[in-house]
């Protein structure tokens, strides 16, 4: 019979060891809970159950333990090296064997810091607290995904930040060496190239193959991340690769990142635009990602002033302030009039110059119709072009304009406005400044009309969305905010009643509309955020956190200060809209004698109850409100708890839109 691993035996003695102290412990909490009740609550107890011989056979492909200490500096601990040159803050993950020698390495040689090691609870969430990380800060993040399965669970959330152009730094751990990778659950959880599950929605990918193959591909990766259009790039990493030992460490060395110019248009081209611009009558300038940053928005807005045009800000990003006059708010009417229309950055230009109404036939095609004349000029500056994909549909439908410029918007803007100072006649000049006299008239009623419509059931329960809306902005007013999530249900009140004039204020939706990104998106903006003294809230859909609720627990352990406010109106509304069009359409409801389009959408019966699980998950929690009188005072104190460093949510019963 085989001798018996030593190391089994201690371990097995302290085991008992361990079991019969925590028996006794248990004997002696029991009999304080008697005399003191809830004493216990705030012990934690050592768990007294041990993997047995079957799990750890299934999960390392060996029951016995190595009997001896590996010595030498392993490659992980380069790998850290590389990574720590790029000064990421965070690697939000879950952890997994395939890349336990990186996650080791991370935590004890790189002392956990930059990058942290944030611990989420699905990598769905990890990937989007990567995604509002950066458009809070502007700075990618990393994280880490377990082979097939966890990069399965984090694809809805890759596509989300490839659909809204946003980097980040995609790690998934794989065991390639069939020859030597342990059976079971490892094999199981590899593949030949787990890169290709997200090759359709990633920027570049590789696989290295060596330590210095790493060193170059990582660098290179954030590189081709970071250059617009950015969006998120991914890296298999090989078990094998992680954990071996540095051969050859002379020879190492770490590529020196140098930040890629942005893609600038073509200057005759921009001078051609400029022409156009200062002649049109009706010119109409649409921003969808184009402002990046606060010279982005300051840039937009002298362009803008100079020829006095009317912008449309997108709500993708935060491009231009509702609070300045040329910011516009009927945007069909000014296309219809326009006759020359500037694009930056849109990702939709046909639906933005065309409609498409859904008259529920069975062909499902609808009906198409343009929204501006037929001699309108058409101009795009459109970073996306020079990243585009064959097989997802994110680029929408096909647009023809006049002149495209393959460029980043942003960075061309300066360029542009030159040309346009440069074209300025004093005859044209008087136009703009009588343009610019209708303009501000027709925003200060727009800006009533406004004022009046959030006023129309401000007593009404459940709580209508322009009141929520307007309590959230009276509680955080006097505040640095930062509105980093809100669902396209709230009908657009935060961009009529909360003024956006900083580039902060707002960081845009999902990208791919998928349901799952606000929770941990609003954790990771709130992350980042916090560094930057900023106060991050958040108007969360139900329907949206019932996809992603474990982010919640991220953000109590990891002490990440934001404020939620449900908007839980209790169901997939725009799902319900859907199906009870069809059913008036196709004259169901004549002949059921009723409407069924709650079925399959609704989210009662029962009703779930967003303050306790948020409490069960560690935040302050209230509600739920249905009365909006309560609203002001339970906002007020939920703002102290989060000043105070804690994660806040409200659980508000509120009107369908």
């Amino acid at each position: 019979m085989a001798r018996k691993d030593a190391r089994l035996d201690v371990n097995r003695r302290k085991f008992l060891a361990g079991a019969a102290v925590a028996g006794a412990a248990t004997t002696l909490t029991n009999g304080a809970q008697a005399a003191s009740p809830g004493a216990a609550a705030n012990k934690r107890l050592p768990s007294a159950v041990m993997p047995t011989a079957y799990q750890i056979a299934t999960e390392t492909g060996n029951l016995r333990e190595p009997t001896t200490q590996i010595t030498g500096r392993p490659n992980s601990d380069f790998m850290v090296d590389v990574i720590k040159s790029l000064k990421i803050d965070y690697c939000y993950s879950n952890p997994a064997s395939s890349f336990r020698a990186l996650h080791e390495s991370m935590i004890n040689y790189g002392s956990n810091k930059m990058p942290e090691f944030i611990t989420c609870m699905h990598e769905e969430s990890s990937v989007a607290m990567c995604h509002g990380y950066f458009k809070a800060t502007g700075k990618p993040q990393m994280a880490l995904m377990h082979g097939t399965v966890g990069l399965q669970h984090a694809c809805m959330a890759v596509y989300n930040a490839w659909a809204d152009r946003v980097p980040i730094i995609l790690v998934g751990g794989t065991d390639l060496d069939a020859a030597k990778r342990p059976p079971g659950v490892p094999t199981l959880h590899s593949a030949q190239d787990i890169n290709a599950l997200v090759r359709d929605f990633t920027k570049w990918d590789d696989q290295p193959v060596s330590l210095q193959h790493f060193a170059q591909s990582f660098v290179r990766a954030y590189k081709y991340a970071m250059t617009p259009p950015h969006g998120p790039v991914m890296i298999a990493l090989d078990a094998g690769v992680q954990q071996e030992g540095i051969k050859d460490a002379k020879s190492l060395y770490t590529p020196k990142y140098i930040a890629a110019s942005p893609p600038h248009a073509d200057p005759a081209a921009l001078r051609e635009v400029a022409k156009l611009l200062v002649n049109a009558q009706n010119p109409v300038i649409i921003a969808d990602r184009c402002a990046r940053t606060q010279a982005g928005i300051d840039s937009l807005v002298q362009l803008a002033e100079l020829i006095q045009a009317p912008v449309v800000n997108r709500p993708n990003r935060m491009n231009f302030p509702n609070t300045h006059h040329l910011r516009a708010g009927n945007a069909a009417s000014l296309i219809r009039n326009a006759d020359v229309i500037l694009g930056l950055e849109l990702t939709d230009f046909w639906a933005t110059v065309n409609g498409w109404v859904d008259n529920g036939d069975h062909d499902g095609h609808g009906i198409n119709e343009t929204r501006m004349k037929q001699d309108t000029k058409l101009i795009h500056i459109n970073s996306v072009e020079l990243n585009t994909k064959s097989n997802l549909q994110d680029f929408q439908r096909f647009q023809p304009v006049d002149i495209l410029m393959p460029a980043d918007a942003q960075a061309s803007l300066p360029l542009l406005i030159d040309f346009v100072k440069s074209a300025i006649t004093s005859e044209r000049r008087t136009v703009f400044e009588q343009r610019g006299a209708a303009l501000r008239k027709a925003y200060a009623q727009a800006r009533e009309r406004s004022r009046q419509a959030a006023a129309l059931g401000w007593d009404a329960g459940p709580v209508s969305t322009a009141r929520l809306v307007s309590e959230i902005y009276g509680a955080v007013k006097d505040l640095d905010w930062a509105l980093v999530n809100a669902s396209n249900g709230v009908s657009g009140w935060q961009h009529r009643l909360m003024p956006m004039d900083k580039h902060y204020r707002w960081i845009g939706g999902s990208g791919a509309a998928g349901l799952g990104y606000g929770a941990p998106a609003s954790i990771g903006a709130a992350h980042g955020n916090n560094s930057l003294g900023r106060f991050s809230v958040s108007i969360q859909s139900d329907g949206d956190l019932m996809f992603t609720p474990s982010a919640l627990w991220t953000a109590a352990h990891h002490n990440i200060p934001l404020l939620s406010v449900m908007h839980n109106n209790r169901g997939y509304h725009q799902e319900v809209m859907h199906v009870q069009r069809l059913s008036n359409r196709r004259n169901r409801v004549a002949s059921l004698g009723k409407t069924m389009g709650p079925i399959g959408t609704s989210i009662e019966g029962p009703d779930v109850d967003y303050a306790s699980l948020a409490k069960s998950m560690g935040w302050w929690s209230a509600g739920p409100l249905k009365d909006p009188a309560e609203l002001g005072s339970v906002l007020k104190k939920a703002v102290q708890v989060v000043q105070a460093g804690e994660p806040a949510l409200i659980d508000v019963w509120t009107q369908p839109r």
